[in-house]
């Protein structure tokens, strides 16, 4: 049996006492680790879990993905005045929902579903046969949906190996502008207008994650669902409304005759951040707990408190592509179309 708890959130003058020094923006992810963790942490999360199969399966979607990071080829990205412009308008530089996709990102589904239906359990096989014969048309389609939140025309059990192609396309376009050599313009990207949403690609975080070293201590960064990067915000903010007003947090606990629930939430490892404001939650994870949490993965793994937390009434702000369910709402700055 599960329970909430709910402990109290830090002010900002104690978050910035604790955080030292100036905080960096950005934390850009590691292309030569990203899904690779994200493989080793789904592994170590399925032994004995409820959805152990699920999630063993994730594990190798995500080592998948890492073999199809590490050879990608040469796509399109912005040039100089574009990073520029973006910055000027204060928009996100590779938007999700407009950026022209070149036809790399499908070369590499057709690779993860190969790789995949050599090792995927029965129930799998039927998905990602049809993925295999699917004209490109259709991909396109169904990719146009995911980065823009519309449920309508989606194929929820294609969804998750489509998404992780686009992850690796845009994980692959955000880390080649990283390491484009400097022009003296400075960081490629920064800040923007909407800080709810990635100033990469401009998509919803999966989660955020609290950091735990160095002048980092007790910082709040919000993970992209999409490009994995990760960007800066205060923790007394709500990631949807930016309200400071009315947040809590909310954790999972085994019920036991004894101990005190208050304190054992206080130490979880993933909590549910809500505003009574808005009526959302993220969820909010922390590295001084567990070194080895993964936003992807640990956000998988604790479904059970996305189900406790929705039956309160409040709604899900961010976004997991590797399993949808509900009716997510749109992008930050986008409708449906």
């Amino acid at each position: 049996m599960a329970v909430t708890a709910t402990v109290r959130v830090m002010s900002p003058e104690e978050i910035a006492a604790k955080a030292g020094g100036e905080t960096p923006f950005l934390q850009a992810p590691q292309r030569s680790t990203l899904f690779a963790e994200r493989a080793m942490r789904l592994r170590q999360l399925a032994r004995g879990h409820a959805m152990e199969d699920f999630l063993n399966f994730m594990a190798d979607l995500a080592q998948a993905q890492h073999d199809e990071l590490a050879r990608m080829p040469d796509v399109p990205l912005p040039d100089a005045d574009a990073l520029d412009r973006a910055a000027r308008l204060g928009v996100p530089p590779l938007p999700a929902s407009e950026w022209p996709r070149h036809a790399a990102w499908q070369a590499v589904l057709r690779s993860l579903v190969a790789e995949m239906q050599s090792r995927a359990p029965s129930g799998a096989q039927h998905t990602l046969k049809h993925l295999a014969d699917c004209p490109a048309d259709w991909l396109e389609r169904q990719a146009d949906c995911l980065l823009t939140g519309v449920m309508k025309g989606l194929d929820l059990g294609s969804a998750p190996i489509i998404a992780a192609a686009l992850q690796v396309y845009w994980s692959h376009m955000v880390s080649s502008v990283l390491q484009r050599p400097e022009d003296g313009r400075g960081q490629p990207f920064g800040r923007i207008d909407d800080e709810t949403a990635c100033p990469c690609c401009g998509s919803r975080p999966v989660a955020s994650l609290t950091r735990n070293s160095g002048d980092l201590l007790g910082q709040r960064y919000l993970h992209c669902s999409l490009c994995s990067m990760q960007w800066h915000m205060l923790r007394i903010k709500c990631t949807h409304c930016l309200s400071t007003k009315s947040i809590a947090y909310q954790s999972l606990d085994v019920a036991e005759p004894e101990g005190d629930a208050s304190s054992r939430a206080a130490t979880a490892v993933v909590q549910a951040e809500t505003c009574d404001d808005c009526g959302h939650y993220l969820k909010i994870m922390h590295t001084d707990r567990d070194p080895f949490v993964e936003p992807v993965a640990d956000d998988l793994a604790t479904l059970t408190l996305d189900l406790l937390v929705s039956e309160t009434g409040l709604k899900r702000q961010g976004v997991n592509l590797m399993l949808l369910f509900g009716e997510p709402e749109p992008p930050p700055g986008q409708g449906a179309r």
